[in-house]
């Protein structure tokens, strides 16, 4: 084949993943492979055609704030907005959006052909090039080896990929696009441990059939909150969803079904995502409840498709039918494609280290379902952060790390390489400690910084980034230097009065009023937001960095490479195992391992402080 097959680093999959770490490898300035098996479904959304949600916002956020590519793209193919948790505290507002699914895939592919030192080639990774445990690129089912010193693997779900549709079976990577058969043998060739795990898609509806009159409409926000931080707004036309529900019927048909279900009969092996089950799931667990919410989705402006979330199921053809005529407003529902489960194979997490490296395998990294999670976003952060720490390895420079204390990117990472993943792994705000600090609305004052650091911000967002932090900080002076009092009937000034941001502080329901009469109002929205949050939660913000400032002291303390656990004495065999298999580099990330306790940490300090070994 013509051309250079000599890279810096390799990029293998076209899904979220492997597009944010193709883009952002590139962008640093490495010479690039993109490898896919078809290049017209880079960026392809195979479920739900939505980007965002609770945790998974802030996941979109932070790819942003990092230069990043989901939320911009989100931006420019997205037809409804909302911020899922409004009436709720900052910690837990998420930005989601409806996708035009053809358009998010085209602004993918536009944006990664429009990328410097960035190469598209479509073609199938059938094994790994390793020498002397050190990897060296991969082999290519067009019988020509792609050279690189780094590579990163974002398989989604086809590594040996099995689709189900009640009683029958088929290899998949997704309902028509082939698995990868032979690249799960190169791994266990390199001595990893393969597991399975499941998901699956609900049924697509024929809009056109739908007798919208019963359902509930569900429109998006006015206006519409952007994703990146770099867009202001969006212009673009949204649509409504709507709202159906299951009844007792559905539930009674799926219960006298369950025999023919792939999930119920033993026909699934792999285990399924617990938070977004399977509409048999969610009958079976959850008895009394007689129904379940359904959100209708449209597809995209130019498509009559409709994504019925909410109902994903493997049950055969001809119960999926049955189950979607039994809702109201469904009953003439025609069913354009089928739902279907996937089984597929994923590497144990606890095999990377927290640079999302495999551990024994130098210039080897993973990213997104393969590592166990389930969903978009985390795709595309992990994707994100490999590709960054393959062009810091690839040019012997040490990697970046980021913390529980500040980022849902790091701890997603540390959950999985600490914890590992027993099912699906999915972000949810409650998973970080910190999380009034690692709130959506802040992600740019965050990560920013670094991103500009490693070379993926780019110049002209870095000055819009300094910009607005300069006005933050002199809208933030001016509520603390300007004195004024509200009352039932307005505004008065008055020079021995409460300062504006203690108004601020206890009356978030009047921060307009705050604003207007602290000279503020010309401040932009997004601006606004921030100072509120800050002044309403002032108290718990300085008692949360109080506990950053003990989670770091723990970080801060580094265990020797290659400790022998054996030696410390008074510690089960079971915990031995798990410190043996993960190898933590820190004290916190030790404390963090399922069935550490606070004994087994002060005997674990005790041994390394009698031995000299702490560093």
């Amino acid at each position: 084949m013509p051309g250079t097959h000599h890279f810096d680093i390799i990029v293998v999959g076209g899904g979220h993943a492997g597009c944010e770490a193709a883009h952002a490898a590139a962008q640093m300035g490495a010479h690039t492979l993109l490898l896919t098996h078809n290049l017209d479904t880079i960026g392809q959304m195979s479920c739900n055609p939505a980007i965002g949600g609770l945790g998974k916002g802030h996941l979109v956020r932070e790819i942003d704030a990092l230069g990043g590519l989901m939320g911009k793209l989100a931006d420019q193919a997205g037809i409804h907005f909302r911020i899922l948790n409004r009436s709720k505290g900052a910690a837990v507002r998420g930005p989601r959006a409806q996708m035009d699914k053809l358009d998010y895939r085209r602004e993918t592919k536009a944006a990664l052909e429009a990328t410097p030192n960035l190469t598209l080639r479509q073609g199938e990774a059938v094994s790994l090039i390793v020498k002397n445990n050190q990897v060296q690129g991969v082999m290519t089912d067009w019988e020509y080896a792609c050279h690189a010193s780094a590579v990163i693997l974002t398989t989604g779900t086809f590594l040996r990929g099995l689709a189900h549709i009640g009683e029958r079976t088929f290899p998949a990577g997704r309902l028509g696009d082939a698995a990868c058969m032979s690249l799960s043998d190169s791994l266990r060739d390199l001595g990893l441990t393969i597991s399975r795990l499941k998901t699956g898609t609900p049924p697509r509806l024929d809009g056109r059939s739908i007798d919208w009159s019963k359902l509930e409409p569900q429109p998006g926000e006015d206006p519409p909150v952007p994703f990146s931080f770099m867009h202001k707004t969006i212009q673009r036309p949204m649509v409504h969803c709507h709202i159906a529900f299951t009844n007792p019927r559905t539930h009674e048909l799926i219960t006298s079904n369950l025999h023919r279900a792939p999930l119920y009969s033993g026909q699934i092996k792999g285990i399924g995502p617990r938070y977004c089950p399977s509409i048999e799931d969610k009958v079976v667990r959850f008895k009394e409840r007689d129904r379940h919410q359904i959100f209708l989705e449209p597809e995209g402006w130019r498509t009559q498709e409709i994504y019925p979330n909410g109902i994903s199921t493997s049950l055969p053809i001809d119960i999926q039918h049955d189950l979607i005529h039994s809702m109201d407003g469904l009953e003439k529902a025609t069913i354009i494609r089928p739902g279907y489960a996937i089984e597929y194979d994923m590497v144990e997490p606890t095999q990377l280290d927290d640079t999302l490296a495999v551990k024994g395998i130098l210039g080897l990294y993973l990213a997104g379902q393969i590592n166990g999670t389930t969903g978009y976003e985390e795709a595309a952060g992990q994707g994100l952060v490999a590709g960054i720490q393959a062009v810091r390895y690839h040019r012997e420079l040490p990697p970046v790390r980021l913390d529980r204390s500040e980022s849902y990117l790091g701890v997603m990472i540390d959950d999985l390489v600490t914890k590992g993943v027993d099912e699906p792994y999915r972000m949810f705000t409650s998973r970080a400690e910190f999380r009034l600090l690692l709130r959506a609305d802040n992600a740019d004052a965050r990560l920013t910084p670094l991103g500009h650091a490693i070379g993926l911000v780019d110049e002209t967002r870095w000055r819009e980034f300094q910009k607005k932090q300069k006005s933050i900080q002199n809208a933030r002076t001016t509520l603390h230097g300007t004195r004024i009092q509200l009352n039932e009937t307005g505004l008065i000034n008055g020079r021995d009065r409460k300062t504006a941001w203690e108004w601020l502080r206890g009356e978030e329901s009047r921060a307009g009023e705050v604003f207007q009469q602290a000279g503020l109002m010309e401040l932009e929205e997004e601006i606004k937001d921030v100072l509120t949050i800050e002044a309403g939660y002032e108290g718990y913000l300085t008692r949360q960095q109080e506990e950053v400032q003990r989670f770091r002291k723990a970080e801060a303390i580094q265990l020797p490479e290659n400790f022998d656990w054996d030696d410390v004495p008074g510690l089960s065999t079971e915990l031995k195992q798990k410190w043996k298999k993960i190898q933590p580099r820190t004290l916190g990330q030790a404390y963090r391992v399922p069935g550490a306790t606070p004994a087994s940490i002060s005997v674990l300090m005790v041994h390394l402080k009698a031995s000299n070994r702490l560093k």
